[in-house]
């Protein structure tokens, strides 16, 4: 058992996952907050955690040393600082802050400090992905020219879509980037290196929502790779569960293609070879995306208790965001971004036609 003593605010629809991914880890959740009663009571009954209405200052005496913030965008920003000024670290879900502005603050805040912020992103812990980047690493697939992810989790039709599980999504501005394709940005940037220039084309095909649910995105990247995000969370792809990958991708490499399907299996193809099943371990069908939530929360735990290095600090999780900012900022202009001049404050730098 960990000697980390956690506790959770946010008892929405993701929080469960956190609390289930923090009984994998071996951590110790000591209390959980909500500002509604009746659902934080519900959730802890089912991890069998203590609960205490309100928000952090109620679990503040509970002496943790991680808290675990599980809020929407709008409601991180004061609960964050709360636990950076009580000297305790700090997990965020994302999308991280209200906005660029707040993220930079509470990224710097946290460095002030000198305590650990790290972002909640999955994705790159997904175990497909941890086998991609090994294979890289191993130099088994030479030099990667090309990676791809067609986005469909099938989930954004009709006058309901998402009011049964995180409806605050109907309501959002920026939607498809800022919620969802900052997880490729993220796992883009983890197998192929920085983005040096994206191009974007955005759409709404839902006119229940606020914000766009589809797009296609370039990425440049350093030896004249390229990446493709082409996503629209209405349609299907093939999978027995839509949301255990949420789609297909595609790793282009000298020595072959690496594919991942909508099983979390993995198929490579040596060049002028026939396709063949590259065995690995998936992780546990059961857990979502394959029991990233955990290993992420794992890795978290390695590091405040062995220091262990650190993905996804804040202050390092900006690049992700400033790679959103300018795919917005690519589409609004309908024109290639170059991100070495590109400010999110000062948006019209970096524009190349």
């Amino acid at each position: 058992m960990s000697e980390t003593r956690v506790v959770v605010v946010g008892a929405g629809y993701f929080a469960a996952f956190h609390l289930q991914g923090w009984r994998d880890a071996g951590a110790r959740v000591v209390g959980l907050a909500d500002i509604d009663p009746a659902r934080a009571q519900a959730l802890a009954a089912r991890f069998d955690v203590p609960v205490k209405a309100g928000t952090l200052g109620a679990l503040m005496p509970l002496r943790p040393t991680l808290v675990d913030v599980v809020l929407p965008p709008q409601a991180q920003g004061e609960v964050v600082r709360e636990a950076l000024a009580g000297g305790v670290p700090v997990m965020c879900q994302k999308p991280f802050g209200r906005d660029w502005a707040e993220a930079c603050a509470l990224a710097t805040l946290a460095r002030v400090r000198g305590l650990p912020l790290v972002v909640h992103e999955n994705f790159r812990f997904m175990p497909w992905f941890r086998e991609c980047r090994r294979l890289v690493d191993s130099g088994t697939l030479g030099r990667v020219h090309g990676i791809s992810f067609r986005l469909r989790p099938g989930d954004g039709q009709g006058p309901r879509a998402y009011l049964d599980r995180q409806p605050y999504f109907q309501r959002l501005p920026q939607f498809l980037v800022r919620e969802t394709a900052v997880h490729h940005i993220d796992t883009f940037r983890y197998l192929c290196g920085e983005v040096r220039a994206v191009t974007a084309r955005l759409r709404r095909l839902n006119p229940a929502i606020a914000g766009e649910d589809a797009g296609v995105i370039v990425f440049e990247f350093d030896d004249d790779r390229l990446g493709l995000f082409d996503g629209n969370r209405l349609n299907e792809h093939p999978a027995a569960d839509q949301r255990r990958t949420m789609g297909e991708m595609w790793l282009e490499a000298e020595a072959g293609v690496l594919r991942l399907d909508g099983d979390a299996r993995l198929w490579f193809k040596p060049q002028g070879e026939p396709e063949r099943l590259h065995p690995y371990d998936a992780g546990p069908p059961e857990r979502a995306f394959g029991g990233a939530v955990g290993a992420l929360q794992a890795h978290v735990l390695a590091h405040l208790e062995h220091g262990a290095p650190l993905e996804n600090a804040a202050h390092d999780y900006l690049a992700n965001l400033r790679v959103q900012a300018a795919v917005y900022h690519s589409h609004a202009q309908g024109r290639r971004v170059v991100l070495a001049g590109f400010d999110p404050d000062n948006p019209q730098d970096g524009d190349t036609p």
